[in-house]
């Protein structure tokens, strides 16, 4: 079947946005000072007081969703399945930052930290849903 230019636009942009979110996880990870420039002391410190369990989720909320928007431009059906668990990793992140952290995200970051995860959410179902009914319809092999 020939790639219909929707997967294309989809792939593109969704590999853009899965980068900017890697992009965030190695430079937070890394402690890089020039990204952390902009942060403040208190979300410094948020993000320096994840535990373990916190960090390997996010790390698989995010490498999954960077390999599904790969996959989905190589029409590889793996792609809805690699979007689905990045799905249920960022879910379960939500849930400590918001809900499980001694110090909630939207306490340091204010509002925008609970639009932002919204919109991360957003995508990454849409994603995995679109991912989904390109598998359904057999354009991924």
């Amino acid at each position: 079947m020939k790639t219909p230019w929707h997967l294309w636009v989809i792939g593109i942009v969704t590999l853009l946005w899965n980068a900017m979110g890697a992009l965030d996880y190695t430079m937070t990870q890394l402690q890089n000072e020039t990204y952390l420039a902009g942060f403040t002391a208190e979300e410094r410190a948020y993000f320096q007081s994840f535990p373990v369990w916190v960090e390997a989720v996010w790390a698989i909320a995010v490498w999954f969703a960077l390999a599904g928007s790969a996959l989905l431009l190589m029409r590889k059906r793996i792609a809805a399945g690699m979007f689905g668990i990045s799905l249920i990793a960022m879910i379960v992140t939500a849930i400590h930052n918001f809900g499980l952290a001694e110090v909630k995200m939207h306490e340091i970051v204010g509002a925008e930290a609970v639009w932002f995860t919204l919109a991360i959410f957003l995508v990454a179902l849409g994603s995995w849903i679109y991912a989904r009914r390109m598998r359904q319809r057999a354009v991924l092999d």
